[in-house]
């Protein structure tokens, strides 16, 4: 019973203490003190009260707008956004403070934020790779911009990563079509795959599937055509050979040289 009852004094205490902020933070919002308001709201930003702190800027935005207070307000009005995870919005608001603020100290540092939140909004490689190719034209452009920041590292890495993740995604389709039976599709896919992606790890695995897709293209094409393509797999595993030599897969291709070999003796 003892238990119980702090319980409920605990429960009921927690429920005071929050109507009690919540008309504090009231009061504070209604408040036409603007320094009293400004202070309020960098205090909640300091204490990562990021909501609270968000909604105190917005009142403040219009109405300091042009005044000393206006670029760090502008700033950490992004910032709100970011660290509430709403990259969108926070995109917009940084790219808007370079445009704003082309001079101040921290007009870098929101133009790589900008290019940040595009890489917050890139999907999985399943998924439509749009936001992907923005982040990295953004990341792009602020290298190219900003060549000795230090933080060009880090934006050389996640475009590495996106690369990464759109070549993982064309590989997936062009094994996809194999898999499928559709041979030349697969072929053109991998080919297309070497072309954007020539210092891939994968490229010897890529160029390999290239000489399957294409034996296995020839094995279902009408009679006519099938010389032509079974030399054209003989023409991929030379390329396999002579560009990768110690590729694990140049054995497994010798296999499909035999069978492409095989077959053309048996067509002449």
């Amino acid at each position: 019973m003892r238990a119980l009852r702090f319980s409920l004094q605990f429960i009921l205490a927690l429920v005071v203490l929050f109507s009690a902020s919540c008309n504090s933070f009231d009061k504070i919002k209604k408040s036409s003190d603007v320094n009293f308001k400004l202070n309020k709201a960098n205090e909640y930003y300091d204490k990562k009260n990021y909501s609270h702190a968000n909604e105190l800027y917005h009142d403040l935005l219009p109405v300091l707008r042009g005044t000393r207070n206006y670029e760090q307000l502008f700033y950490r009005y992004a910032y709100t956004f970011y660290y509430n995870k709403d990259y969108p919005t926070a995109a917009l608001y940084f790219k808007n403070f370079t445009e704003y603020f082309p001079t101040s100290k921290d007009a870098e540092e929101c133009e790589y934020m900008h290019a940040l939140c595009l890489v917050k909004l890139a999907p999985k490689k399943n998924l439509d790779q749009t936001n992907t190719i923005k982040s990295m034209e953004a990341l792009q452009a602020f290298i190219n911009t900003h060549p000795q920041s230090n933080r060009v590292k880090e934006a050389n890495q996640y475009i590495d990563d996106s690369r990464k993740k759109l070549e993982d995604k064309q590989a997936d389709a062009a094994l996809l079509y194999f898999n499928i039976g559709q041979f030349k599709a697969a072929y053109i896919s991998y080919k297309d795959i070497i072309n954007q992606y020539p210092e891939s790890p994968l490229a010897d695995f890529y160029q390999f599937m290239i000489v399957k897709s294409l034996y296995e293209y020839a094995n279902v094409s009408y009679k006519e055509k099938q010389a032509e393509r079974f030399i054209s797999t003989l023409a991929a595993f030379k390329e396999l050979k002579d560009t990768y030599p110690s590729s694990k897969f140049v054995k497994d291709g010798e296999r499909y040289q035999l069978l492409a070999n095989n077959s053309l003796k048996k067509i002449k």
